[in-house]
């Protein structure tokens, strides 16, 4: 008799219990370690790296497909690296220039335009001239040297668990994974964990993409287009427009950071520019909110004010990280839960 394959176990509901608390316990591990900018960049590369395969696939084997995509894919991240590196330091070389004449013909208009709208109470407390805000600033930057030396070493710390979770996501989308009757009931379920946790990171990051490079898209037409033509030039146009894509990746409240760097920039040139700004950036927030109940909403079934309440309790438990983990890792527990049957 010939011997047949073995089958693979069914895990018991102990195991699965189990499985649901390591996983939430490594994800706030993470949290806690902060060591989200790991997790996050493994993710997206792992998710790439399975996009781009059937690409590669059609012609070529699975195995040599993934290796080529890899390999394509780490050429990518790093030209783009690179590229962005550079690109952030022309913009704000072009868009700063002379440190003396940023101060003198940005910062100063601003604080004078300022000291016209604003009551005196505030008035009081705004710099007379050039020298004074640049002695305020450097005071400011004294004052907390410490804490700037070390949002330095965090930034750094930060890059490296990047490049780290770039590695380790490229070395796991390579690796072939194992039938289901070669590994325990334990590690079939903590699998199980995995897949869904990639699929809710590929739902809400890939949908917020969209929707901040729509915002993007918005936002540049009306600074950099429309207001010259009409013979305005916002301060700082290009770079709000960076600005406006980053923190665009997160729903709801990035939405809500950018419109405030550019009504202020608005309002750097006049009132009526800052009224107009507000207005436009009011229709884009409208924008955004119905774009996240068609492209987010539609993907992970949340509506905008579910992801804003977790936005919140992960901000008062861990602070940034948890703002920006918060909309995958609720995308997450919906998944599990849906799954389940349970909602």
């Amino acid at each position: 008799m010939g011997s047949s394959l073995p089958i693979a176990r069914a895990p018991s509901p102990a195991i699965i219990y189990a499985s649901y608390l390591l996983a939430a316990a490594a994800l706030g591990i993470i949290l806690g370690l902060r060591m989200l900018s790991a997790l996050l960049a493994g993710l997206l590369v792992y998710e790439l790296v399975h996009s781009m395969a059937p690409l590669f696939g059609r012609k070529i084997s699975g195995a040599r497909a993934r290796v080529i995509a890899v390999a394509a894919l780490g050429a990518t991240v790093v030209g783009l690296l690179i590229l962005l590196i550079l690109g952030a330091i022309s913009l704000f070389r072009s868009e700063i220039g002379n440190p003396e004449l940023l101060w003198q013909q940005q910062l100063m208009p601003l604080v004078e335009k300022a000291r016209q709208q604003l009551p005196a109470i505030v008035v009081d407390h705004l710099p007379d001239s050039v020298e004074d805000l640049r002695v305020s600033a450097v005071e400011l930057a004294r004052k907390h040297a410490e804490t700037l030396q070390v949002a330095g070493k965090g930034a750094a710390r930060a890059f490296a668990h990047i490049l780290i979770g770039l590695v380790l996501g490229a070395i796991i989308a390579l690796s072939r994974t194992r039938p289901a009757h070669q590994v325990g009931p334990l590690a079939a379920a903590l699998g199980l964990r995995c897949q869904r946790l990639a699929e809710a990171f590929h739902n809400i990051v890939f949908a917020q993409i969209k929707i901040s490079l729509i915002n993007t898209v918005c936002t540049a037409i009306f600074l950099l287009i429309v207001l010259p033509i009409l013979g305005i030039h916002v301060p700082l146009a290009k770079t709000l427009v960076a600005l406006t894509f980053a923190v665009g990746l997160l729903p709801v409240i990035g939405n809500l950071l950018s419109n405030t760097a550019v009504t202020i920039a608005a309002l750097s040139v006049s009132l009526g520019v800052g009224i107009a700004a507000l207005a436009f950036l009011i229709v884009i927030h409208k924008l955004e909110y119905f774009l996240n109940a068609r492209i987010v909403g539609t993907q992970i079934h949340a509506s905008a004010w579910e992801l804003l309440i977790a936005m919140l309790v992960m901000e008062a438990a861990f602070g940034l990280p948890g703002v920006i983990a918060a909309p995958i890792y609720y995308a997450y527990l919906k998944c599990e839960l849906e799954a389940q049957a349970l909602i």
